[in-house]
């Protein structure tokens, strides 16, 4: 069980208290040997070696977000015309953020790249290649489908690419996917009607959407103006799962509980101020989806050992470890496991509970988590055998 900028350093030791954000992993395939260590506090490598081959899940992972150095430097190459540089040393820069604002800025200069089909079916299944590559066999990847269609990609042609896409990455690489499709809270009103229509019309929902969610800035944006939009998408059957109380108060998680009937917190970084909160998380086993390095390259916390991860474990609050926009930020989701280890002093056995955590608040059906949940236990089991 669980126990309780400058730019992002990029060469401190994942268990160095210094450090505010991890470099991209290189783990090799995973090896099993024999358990000699059994907390954070033992070979580091070792840790970094389970982690790497832990079956794990993803539940808060942006589409345009998760296009690596290379998927980018393809995408700006075919467009010449994008102000993102197509070398990817140079992105290493391009992805440093002064702030939560500019990283939107630079998220969306990125969005732009996605201009066809051809982008959008690229993008999905080099993301889905990316995330079987860490062990990850389950994701619900976030998409704002309302960034392509207003830029003109047709949205019966942006459903067939994301679905052919999806369908081939789970026969290629066993990596499932779903989708929950957000509103970008900068665009207003106009892109939750587009995205609630795209995400409740029959003849274009993809088989693959399972929830409905909200993203972008917070300040300026509240949560409760969204409410029809969610009460719409939450009669056509999907899962609410709202960003909230990442870059403002716990009042904005609130909103997302009462006024948008959240299942799941994206972020909720505030919530430990609110003690109350926390305990209605606790007792209504509402998840957080915890991004750490994501904070920290935001600016929405000022270093990992400040982040409220420690604090939401202790409150029993039910926590799920994701990477958010993993390339931007340095990062992927063994890098936040690794994190998520040094932060709560956890074991093997500490850090499959917290993979299993993901299983159980996903939106898989029961046999999917049945069984990614006894593959968890299986590796592990191998893992820890003299």
């Amino acid at each position: 069980m669980l126990r309780p900028k400058p730019p992002p350093a990029r060469t401190a030791a994942y268990d160095d208290p210094r450090r505010t954000a991890p470099p991209i992993s290189r783990s090799p395939a995973p090896r099993r040997t024999p358990a000699r260590r059994r907390s954070w506090g033992g070979t580091l490598t070792d840790l970094h070696a389970f982690i790497a081959g832990l079956p794990k899940a993803e539940l808060h992972v942006h589409h345009v977000g998760s296009a690596s150095p290379r998927i980018v430097s393809e995408l700006a190459a075919r467009h010449p015309d994008s102000k993102v540089p197509s070398d990817p040393e140079a992105l290493v820069d391009y992805f440093t953020f002064t702030d939560f604002a500019h990283f939107i800025d630079v998220y969306l200069s990125v969005v732009d790249l996605i201009r066809t089909p051809e982008d959008v079916r690229l993008l999905t299944y080099e993301v889905a290649r990316d995330m079987a590559r860490q062990q990850i066999r389950y994701a619900e990847l976030t998409i704002t489908p309302f960034s392509s269609t207003r830029r003109g990609i047709d949205e019966g042609a942006f459903m067939d690419a994301i679905e052919d896409a999806r369908i081939a990455a789970e026969a290629d690489f066993g990596t499932i996917l779903r989708w929950c499709f957000d509103i970008p809270g900068e665009a207003g009103l106009e892109s939750a009607e587009e995205t609630v229509r795209l995400a409740t019309t029959d003849k274009l929902r993809p088989e693959g959407l399972v929830s409905f969610g909200l993203g972008g800035p917070e300040i300026g944006v509240p949560r409760p103006q969204f409410k029809p939009y969610f009460d719409r998408a939450i009669a056509a059957g999907l899962h609410s799962v709202p960003h909230a109380g990442e870059t403002t108060g716990p009042e904005t998680v609130w909103d997302a509980l009462t006024d948008l009937r959240a299942e799941r917190i994206g972020h909720g970084t505030s919530s430990a101020r609110d003690p109350r909160l926390l305990a209605h998380l606790a007792e209504h086993r509402i998840p957080l989806e915890v991004c750490p390095t994501s904070n920290i390259a935001t600016r929405a916390v000022r270093t990992l050992d400040e982040h409220p991860l420690k604090e939401f474990v202790r409150a029993g609050v039910v926590v799920t470890v994701n990477s958010d926009d993993p390339p931007m930020f340095g990062t992927d989701l063994n890098n936040e496991y690794a994190v998520a280890a040094r932060l709560l002093d956890l074991d093997e056995r500490g850090l499959a509970a917290l993979a299993k955590n993901a299983v159980e608040v996903s939106f898989l059906d029961g046999p999917g988590k049945a069984a990614l949940a006894a593959e968890i236990d299986t590796y592990t089991a191998g893992w820890l055998a003299p």
